[in-house]
């Protein structure tokens, strides 16, 4: 199991990092979407915190939306 988190503009999906536990995903996922850069950065449109089992099915656990 896999645990990441994906930043979505107009360029398309970036892994912007790969986590051991549920609480440091979290946490990271957190402080993202109150980071000053993507709030205001315009082009990023969202974060999304995913899990990706061994057989390489993605769920999504959290998403976040930048107005």
């Amino acid at each position: 199991m896999t645990l990441s988190i994906r930043t979505h503009d107009a360029w398309g999906n970036v892994n912007v990092g790969e986590f051991l536990s549920l609480d440091e995903a979290k946490h990271a996922f957190e402080q993202l979407c109150n980071d000053p850069w993507y709030r205001n950065d315009g082009t990023v449109k969202g974060l999304e915190l995913i899990q990706t089992n061994d057989a390489g099915s993605v769920e999504r656990l959290a998403w976040h939306a930048f107005d």
